[in-house]
């Protein structure tokens, strides 16, 4: 049986939508064979029927195929077009409203509800004049959330990095503060100042918990589940490569 599929070289060919799909199956599963299976389906967006028929030596390239795509690093991108629509990146990010701050908190850390956080970081472009541009208001992540399934998930990881490497910055020059009025300033006064005493939190306590916040990131390389899918695929490739070598013999 002869079966025609796309195998996806760039991450701009892979869906948001897919990456959650298949994050989702290498969570739920040990077993490779069924993981090789749904990394052909999954990307390759054809059914489970027709990835049985496909010959092993070519599964064994699509898989290699997948895993390079996913070792690119993505650019950060300010606008894209799904179907018709154009969205932008949230221009000025000190403009963010609380609804959009909470919103975005919620979501970006779960790859399952990532697609939510893409309806707050990008919105449909109203009105644009050369680099500079209006966004829609933002009301919630119901408008656009679905859509944002089909981004493409190079948009997604890249968004996702800025954010991580934004809440390393504002670690650091909020530690960068503190550190330096503590030295200026009077400890009952600050520690008040900054609501501290009364949440039963001193201000030394305070900022070790920010410090372990920071060393946490800084540890991590990209954001947490780009590591796990690359953990995945990069597993998956070495499968692949045991089960032929093995075949072979």
């Amino acid at each position: 049986m002869k079966v025609d599929i796309k195998i996806p070289t760039k991450l701009e060919e892979i869906s948001l939508g897919n990456y959650q799909k298949f994050m989702k199956a290498s969570d739920q599963t040990n077993d490779d064979t069924f993981l090789f299976e749904k990394m052909v389906e999954i990307f390759c967006d054809i059914q489970l029927m027709e990835v049985i028929q496909i010959k092993w030596t070519d599964v064994q390239y699509i898989v290699q195929k997948i895993t390079n795509a996913f070792q690119q690093k993505p650019e950060f991108v300010q606008t894209f077009k799904i179907e018709n629509i154009e969205f932008g990146f949230i221009p000025n990010l000190e403009q963010m409203t609380f609804g959009e701050f909470i919103d975005l908190q919620n979501n970006i850390d779960k790859i399952e509800d990532f697609h939510k956080a893409m309806a707050v970081m990008y919105r449909p472009i109203i009105e644009k004049r050369k680099e500079k541009y209006l966004i829609e208001d933002y009301i919630s992540t119901a408008n656009y959330a679905d859509l944002m399934k089909f981004a493409p998930v190079n948009v997604a990881m890249a968004a996702k990095v800025f954010f991580c490497d934004l809440q390393k910055d504002l670690l650091k020059a909020t530690l960068t503060y503190l550190n330096r009025n503590l030295m200026t300033e009077d400890m009952e006064t600050f520690q008040k100042e900054f609501s501290l005493q009364s949440n039963g939190v001193g201000i030394h306590q305070y900022m070790q918990s920010l410090e372990e916040i920071l060393t946490s990131l800084e540890k991590q390389q990209g954001c947490p589940y780009m590591t796990a899918l690359h953990s995945s695929l990069l597993k998956s490739k070495k499968e692949v490569s045991k089960i032929m070598r093995y075949k072979d013999n």
